[in-house]
């Protein structure tokens, strides 16, 4: 949530969470991998030897009802190519084939459960013109709304999608096992797909799956990967064993890094911050001079790919690869979605990362929309000050479901600037009411009236041009078109005591002299 706001915490203090959940001892791998490899390989003209190979190489995967891609003139309709890629932790390679125990055991990817979470999640957005590419993180723990399994942490939904369907076709007796494996795969997949959609409001244009192996395969083909920690670590179930400072991974050495979270500051979350440092790192030594000029390396790195990577069939590099050959280390950025809560509590007391997709589906249009001049600050002059100078926050505090989606929609339409619509904390409001800085500030007063004469409550925290609306059960003002139906963009969740204060990772680039220090 934007700084201006967190306000929101005072004027509604969020009810005492449920004990959180938290997992003890080693569990199965849980890694980031090498979500860029096939990126970092179509993003210069100098790798087209390898990039025309991976063509015809790479593994593919079908049907999957991906968001149409690029139109005629090789351009996404939206303004740009999103892709999805998902980090797995499957012991298997790309082809299907078992990793050898050797692999497994270099690995330390430990006794397979049967579970395949997506601890690893990204959508990379590289605008038309291919002057930048975001990789923006979904901690595993964001919570979402899944149309047929309900709240759940988004990393869950391909394996539940994929369980379901699985089930079904055994108990049919419907194909092959190695058939049911790959359709219920394929049906996981597109659970994924549609849950990373609703969450940030972008159409997923091309997939990518990278397997762990890949990650050791591509970090050792480049030469290893420089990293740098502010402190000294030793962590006994990721096997990471690093002294303080600046130093040069191995892939076996990278996997650990990157896969660490016991006895970080913020667990997960510093985690988060690991693996798009090490990326960043990645991308830079990719395009740094001698890397794609190297036929060793660049067999090095196309055997990485071929070997753990599967990308949707529809999929050209090549054109790809077209589009972002002038692009440089400084405008590829790692960053993560805003999020309300890092300590949530889900429906059954699990800990959980709270999200409002309608401030999720902001943040991914702002990454194409152009600097804009900032908007001019509220009249301080008497009067009444017209509805384009004061921002308005929605809050949904009732039971009437998309009432504050319909109500922003209606202010939106008559020239407010709605910075968001979301609920409202439980309990906090029990009527419908306008919240200013000055209960006789004319704006709030003017709007209150607008909206069929709603009290005005006054709250000293906010700042002046800020005005909050609170729909709740007894509302009977003028609403919008927006239909008044359950909206899959509100919270699921409960916030922790940070809400409105919750940052996840610091944006940070490709670019520059040396790798970025964190913990």
């Amino acid at each position: 949530m934007n700084d201006k706001y967190r306000h929101v915490r005072d004027i509604q203090a969020a009810p005492p969470a449920a004990p959180a959940t938290r997992q003890v001892g080693p569990t199965p791998v849980k890694v980031i991998i090498a979500v860029l490899s096939v990126l970092v390989l179509a993003i210069s003209s100098l790798g087209y030897f390898s990039v025309g190979r991976l063509g015809s190489e790479v593994a593919s995967a079908g049907n999957l009802a991906l968001g149409g891609g690029q139109g005629m003139k090789g351009k996404a309709p939206d303004g740009a190519t999103d892709i999805l890629l998902v980090g797995s932790d499957s012991r298997t390679d790309a082809q299907g084939n078992r990793l050898s125990d050797e692999e497994l055991e270099r690995l330390r990817a430990g006794v397979d459960d049967g579970e395949e979470n997506t601890d690893t999640l990204m959508v990379i957005r590289v605008p038309n013109d291919g002057s930048s590419a975001t990789a923006v993180s979904i901690p595993r723990d964001t919570y979402i709304h899944d149309p047929e399994f309900g709240n759940m942490k988004i990393n869950g939904v391909f394996s539940a999608h994929k369980s379901a369907k699985k089930e079904e076709l055994v108990a049919a007796g419907d194909g092959s096992e190695k058939e049911i494996e790959e359709e219920a795969t394929g049906v996981g997949r597109q659970g994924l797909i549609e849950a990373v959609t609703d969450l940030t409001g972008i159409e997923v244009d091309h997939f990518a799956e990278v397997g762990l192996l890949g990650f050791v395969l591509l970090t050792d083909a480049v030469g290893g990967v420089d990293v740098c920690l502010n402190e000294a670590v030793q962590d006994e179930f990721s096997g990471a064993d690093f002294t303080a400072g600046q130093q040069t991974l191995s892939g076996a050495q990278a996997l650990a890094f990157v896969r660490q979270r016991h006895g970080l500051p913020r667990g997960d979350l510093d985690r988060i911050v690991r693996q798009q440092a090490f990326m960043a790192s990645l991308v830079n030594q990719v395009l740094a001079a001698g890397t794609l000029t190297n036929p060793n390396k660049l067999a090095d790195m196309s055997t990485a790919v071929e070997r753990s990577v599967v990308i949707d069939e529809n999929w050209d590099i090549l054109s790809f690869a077209n589009q972002l050959a002038n692009l440089a280390g400084g405008n590829v950025v790692f960053t993560t979605i805003p999020v309300t809560s890092i300590d949530g509590t889900g429906d059954y007391g699990e800990s959980i990362v709270t999200v409002d997709p309608d401030q999720v589906h902001a943040f991914m249009d702002d990454l194409l929309a152009p600097e804009t001049t900032e908007a001019p600050a509220p009249s301080e002059e008497g009067g009444e000050a017209p509805a384009a100078e004061v921002e308005v926050l929605v809050l949904n505090a009732g039971y009437t479901a998309g009432l504050a989606g319909s109500v922003g929609s209606y202010l939106e339409d008559n020239g407010y600037t709605v910075t968001d619509v979301t609920n409202a904390q439980p309990g906090i409001y029990t009527t419908s009411q306008i919240v200013a800085a000055d209960a006789t500030d004319p704006a709030a007063v003017a709007l209150a009236e607008e909206l069929g004469g709603l009290p005005v409550t006054p709250n000293d925290t906010l700042e002046p041009g800020t005005i909050i609306v609170v729909t709740h059960d007894d509302y009977a003002g003028p609403q919008g078109d927006a239909p008044l139906e359950p909206s899959p963009t509100e919270q699921v969740g409960t916030p922790g005591a940070d809400v409105g204060e919750a940052e996840v990772a610091p944006e940070i680039d490709a670019g520059g002299d040396g790798p970025r220090c964190v913990n």
